[in-house]
């Protein structure tokens, strides 16, 4: 199986950076395909912490090639910065590789996207005002600025002032806004570019030649599949595909070269900014939830709405994206729990849905059906098989399998490397 994609089966924050960081020790190349520095990832190295939000987890292994590819948006401030934090801390981004067809983060683009979002009001999507979201308006406006642009300082200068134009009028005539000055934008981002280029090549013919030699290729989505453009819960995503279609179109390779399809869920479920939760736990529960599982963002800190898993959606995400594995995070936070439930269905405004609605006015209407399970009451941080787990942990595991139809092939019952199953 050359080539294999790890995406987030719910709201994002389930763990795929730990997901990812288990693959990588077998793959040669990992491969970003979509997002930007709006999501991020946490990997335990032993007693270390790193927080990554662009590079893709595989640095951490210095035979894998790290890879970010054209379907990511980047801001080279906060991508350069990374690069630092790691060599400052013992890991060598040397071998990282970096699309020159990605798109460039502006500070007109972050800037836009706090103004934005704070005149929507009551009505804010709940963005993390990194400028994501105005980088894909422009992307699919065919006015934005890609990496290779730095490196043509005529084409990027008429290209950011241009852009500027248009957004200064709207700056000071919409949300009145002081413009922005498009020397000291032009300066600032051609001063970095001598600092990227060793980074910058073709990555999907690097992918494309890696495929050909039989190497082993991991794709990383950002987010989750529930906050997919396309297919999540419309406004309240993010503004690029972070399911398994996205990481072909993202990394510019085809659908032949997918051996299997990955998709990390919690035990639980979570979510960060606005948009509905059905399941969502607004008591002890909850908080617990969060306390445990210490449910905080890794790039914004902004504490996560926890709430009981949720198997319709969950089902929802395995056929949006032909999940083939299961990988469960976050089981052992469940052991502090008499009884632990699962949503089977909703019911809305008098009807009763077994599939996930796509109605919007469904999703915030609705009242999980659920399923109450046996808790097991013991602490499982130390079991390295799936046999050690207590029978009712094991039945809830194989209760997620029978309602998915999809195996769960990996379990993580603590945060550190070893504190995994594999069945």
């Amino acid at each position: 199986m050359p080539a294999t994609i790890v995406v987030g089966a719910q709201w994002g924050d389930e763990g795929k950076g730990r997901a990812t960081d288990w693959f990588a020790r077998e793959a040669d190349y990992v491969v970003r395909y979509q997002g930007g520095n709006n999501a991020g990832h946490t990997i335990l190295v032993g007693d270390e912490r790193f927080a990554l939000s662009l590079i893709p987890s595989g640095v951490m292994y210095p035979d894998c090639t790290p890879v970010i590819a054209s379907g990511c948006v980047v801001d080279p401030e906060v991508l350069l910065a990374e690069i630092e934090m790691l060599s400052s801390r013992g890991i060598d981004p040397g071998k990282l590789k970096l699309s020159a067809n990605a798109h460039l983060i502006m500070p007109y683009h972050r800037k836009l996207d706090r103004v934005m979002e704070r005149y929507l009001g009551r009505n804010q999507i709940g963005t993390t005002k990194k400028g994501i979201g105005p980088a894909y308006t422009d992307k699919y406006a065919r006015r934005g600025v890609r990496v290779q642009d730095l490196f043509d300082p005529k084409i990027f200068r008429d290209k950011v002032e241009a852009a500027l134009e248009d957004v200064n009028k709207v700056l000071t005539r919409v949300y009145n806004q002081l413009p922005m000055d498009p020397d000291e934008v032009i300066d600032h981002y051609l001063g970095m570019a001598d600092r990227l280029v060793p980074y910058v090549c073709d990555t999907s013919l690097l992918l494309w030649e890696a495929l050909r030699r039989g190497d082993e290729v991991l794709f990383e989505g950002a987010q989750g599949t529930l906050l997919d453009v396309d297919h999540g819960t419309y406004p309240f995503v993010t503004s690029s595909n972070p399911t398994a279609g996205g990481a072909l179109v993202g990394s510019g390779v085809g659908p032949r070269e997918i051996g299997r399809v990955v998709g990390v869920a919690k035990a639980y479920i979570s979510r960060v900014g606005t948009g509905p939760f059905p399941t969502e736990l607004h008591d002890e529960v909850g908080d617990k939830l969060v306390e445990l599982g210490g449910e905080f963002g890794t790039v914004t800190g902004r504490r996560r709405r926890c709430g009981w898993l949720d198997l319709v959606a969950l089902r929802y995400s395995v056929r949006i994206n032909s999940m083939s594995h299961l990988f469960l995070t976050k089981l052992d936070v469940l052991s502090a729990f008499e009884t632990v439930k699962v949503a089977t269905g909703y019911v809305s405004l008098g009807e009763v849905y077994e599939e996930f609605p796509r109605q919007q006015r469904v999703l915030y209407n609705c009242t999980p059906v659920y399923r109450e399970l046996p808790g097991w009451r013991q602490d499982i941080t130390g079991c390295r098989s799936f046999s050690e787990l207590p029978k009712q942990a094991q039945a809830y595991v194989e209760f997620i399998e029978e309602y998915t139809g999809v195996p769960v092939a990996w379990v993580s019952v603590g945060p550190e490397r070893e504190q995994m199953l594999q069945r």
